[in-house]
């Protein structure tokens, strides 16, 4: 069977292979560009937020048509502290984010999306699919998710259950609760994330930073209900679940590899390695592809942006042994507290993976978060 030839193939259409297509195409309206995923439509099951600080001008145009909903401010929830951040943070929708994606390939006919297609191998050539076909590419990327850190140096799992849940009455929201942690520390440091999509419906995930990868779907599903309850709101349905185990390393997972078939997303890297966001550094590389296709990715600003990546994935896996390491389970929430009382401006290049000497400086020294242990952090390492 002959090859079909493209200027860029994509293995994975989550969120970093539909994003890296939607920059393509953008930039390029005449690419060649095939996108390769096994689930039915891009962008599987999820939602995806952001804070607008997390993106430069042209990532918030590559991600404006993706927004489901905007919010201005959101809050966090504390025993001792309670905040509003004055930042403006929006959420991504998985519907929302396939019928953007699906109408890009739809306009551009030298394109192709291949949904409900799975590969037999990848190369720095092209990709295999099942039933022999081939298709080759100038440029190969795997944005197959996670898998590659399933040895990896772990140091912990963000994991949680989240329920979009339909209500028969308003819940009175008017923006999101990043945080709630006035409940039980179980498993972890725990708290539960809200995000009001209109007056009456509502995710609510119930959200565990443990040691352990073990979820109780059942449990949990049932703690999300029980906790939407008890803050007054009238549960008519279930709109939809979403679950997930995200791998948290103790250690810097290194400048992105220069090789191909390029890794890209978690495969790659490119995630925040303590809140286990993706999305700014996905738009960074979907939009770095983008301006170098045609010829190789890895020149001088390729260099400069995994140096950069690497530098602020070092401090982070810091912060992780320290957060697991330094600190008994059911102590960790005052880590997040004290850090919540920061600046507003250092708390937003911390999710954008954007800090500065001054904030790492910040976040670093000063009166310790209460349950600090010298004892734990040498016998688990945390300073190493």
């Amino acid at each position: 069977m002959a090859a079909q030839n493209f200027d860029i193939a994509i293995l994975g259409g989550g969120l970093q292979g539909g994003l890296a297509a939607l920059a393509v195409l953008s930039q390029h309206p005449d690419a060649r560009v095939a996108m390769v995923e096994a689930g039915a439509r891009p962008g599987g099951n999820h939602t995806w937020c952001f804070h607008a600080a997390d993106l430069d001008a042209h990532g918030a145009a590559l991600l404006g048509p993706l927004v489901a909903q905007r919010w201005e401010r959101y809050d966090v929830f504390f025993p001792n502290r309670s905040r509003t951040l004055h930042t403006a943070y929006a959420a991504v929708t998985s519907d929302r984010f396939a019928e953007v994606v699906e109408a890009r390939f739809r306009a551009s006919p030298r394109s192709a999306l291949l949904t409900g297609t799975r590969a037999v191998s990848i190369d720095p050539r092209g990709i295999e699919l099942e039933g022999g076909r081939r298709l080759e590419a100038q440029l190969v990327v795997d944005a197959r998710g996670p898998e590659r850190f399933e040895s990896f140096e772990r140091v912990a799992f963000q994991k949680f259950v989240g329920l979009e849940l339909e209500l028969a009455a308003p819940h009175g929201l008017t923006h999101p609760v990043l945080m709630d942690a006035r409940v039980p520390q179980t498993d972890g440091f725990r708290f539960f994330y809200l995000l009001p999509f209109d007056d009456r419906r509502v995710l609510v995930e119930d959200t565990y930073y443990s040691d352990g990868p073990e979820l109780d779907v059942p449990a949990l599903r049932g703690e999300v209900l029980a906790h939407a309850r008890a803050r007054g709101f009238q549960v008519a349905g279930v709109a939809r679940e979403e679950t997930g185990v995200l791998p948290i390393p103790a250690r810097s997972i290194g400048e992105p590899r220069a090789e191909l078939p390029l890794p890209a997303g978690y495969r790659g890297g490119w995630f925040h390695p303590t809140t286990g966001y993706s999305l700014p550094s996905a738009a960074r590389l979907a939009l770095h592809l983008a301006a170098t296709l045609g010829k190789s990715p890895f020149g001088a600003e390729w260099q400069r942006l995994r140096r950069e990546h690497a530098r602020q994935q070092r401090f982070f896996a810091f912060l992780n042994r320290l957060l697991f390491g330094a600190f008994r389970p059911e102590d960790r929430w005052n880590v997040l507290e004290r850090f919540y009382a920061l600046p507003e401006p250092t708390v937003s290049r911390f999710y954008a993976m954007s800090t500065t000497a001054t904030d790492r400086a910040r976040i670093l020294c000063g009166r310790p978060p209460r349950g600090l242990s010298v004892r734990l952090a040498f016998e688990n390492g945390a300073t190493a």
